[in-house]
């Protein structure tokens, strides 16, 4: 670190990166974005030149082994997680992460383990804690608008994507030796899962079940799960990837005492019933909408913040998703 400057390095520098991360590391105050990586080396130069990134790999252990990249952040296929994040670690640089934190627990236990051997901190990109709208949500709940938490419910149902396997892009989410055993599950499950906990806390119990039943791709495409919270609160939880396009779905309903909050995962309103009365709120999400995380990731490497999302927040979540992807 030069100039009180975190010099971040991207391995990884694909579609995620374009807009919903990677330029907010340069936007960050006491940030920059000095290397970023990607296997293929024409695309890697092409991201650096388009966003003005002095220096590309084509060698994720070489980006690793720069002397000018303090810290770095993995936005590879999550199959690869463990061993570039154990990597980078042992090189004494910390890691921030993406969701999924790997494909097995046993792999983000792993991940913890070399992070406290080293003493390098770590750090996993469940993102959706710091943007406005969620933090809002979870302020709602804390205050008690809508009273007493009883049930939680999700659905997230979408339609068939056969091309899936087909497509470069994603096909690593519908593979399980890339993306791991949940499919497009264990993609989209890590946020919703990880607030469900970052807004109820701790979990007494949980079941599921996942299946394939369409057969499009190897990994599971329809998922169910039930949990209790220590606090009594009870969920429910259904995802579907092979719906009717019509019959898409994105919501979370939660029901208090008093009222209710009914919000898309994936969108920008939330309704708040309070006493019969409703009321919608619109969020704008920040244009990096990584860009709120990544200021506190990087406030906490460099030593003047906590933690917003450790390993072991991530491995509770990842616990969850494994249990309910078992199939009968």
């Amino acid at each position: 670190m030069t100039d009180n400057i975190l010099r971040w390095g991207i391995i990884g520098c694909g579609d995620v990166t374009e807009k919903k991360s990677g330029p907010a590391f340069r936007k960050t105050d006491g940030s920059a974005l000095t290397a970023v990586m990607r296997r293929d080396a024409a695309k890697a130069r092409d991201y650096a030149e388009r966003h003005g990134v002095p220096v590309w790999y084509d060698d994720a252990h070489a980006l690793i082994a720069d002397p000018n990249v303090d810290v770095i952040y993995i936005a590879t296929p999550p199959d690869v997680h463990e061993a570039l994040a154990i990597a980078a670690m042992q090189a004494g640089k910390p890691v921030y992460v993406e969701k999924p934190m790997a494909t097995t627990v046993a792999a983000c236990e792993r991940m913890l383990e070399a992070s406290e051997t080293t003493g390098t901190k770590l750090s996993i990109a469940h993102y959706r804690r710091a943007v406005p709208m969620f933090a809002q949500i979870k302020s709602w709940i804390d205050g008690g608008e809508i009273g007493d938490i009883r049930t939680v419910r999700i659905s997230m149902l979408q339609a068939d994507k056969p091309e899936s396997l087909q497509d470069p892009r994603i096909r690593w989410r519908v593979t399980p030796e890339s993306g791991g055993p949940g499919g497009h599950f264990y993609d989209l499950a890590p946020h919703q899962l990880d607030l469900m906990l970052h807004f109820f806390g701790n979990v007494r119990a949980f079941q599921g079940f996942g299946v394939n039943q369409a057969g499009s791709y190897p990994a599971r495409d329809a998922v169910c799960g039930s949990m209790v919270f220590d606090s009594g609160v009870l969920f429910t939880g259904q995802w579907a990837f092979t719906v009717n396009d019509t019959h898409a779905e994105d919501v979370c309903e939660i029901q208090g005492t008093t009222g209710k909050l009914v919000f898309q995962f994936f969108g920008n309103r939330v309704e708040i019933t309070r006493q019969g009365v409703k009321m919608a709120v619109n969020f704008e999400h920040p244009e990096h909408i990584q860009q709120p995380m990544i200021e506190q990731v990087t406030a906490y490497f460099k030593g003047t913040g906590v933690n917003p999302c450790s390993a072991a927040d991530a491995i509770a979540s990842m616990r969850i998703m494994e249990a309910f992807i078992q199939q009968a």
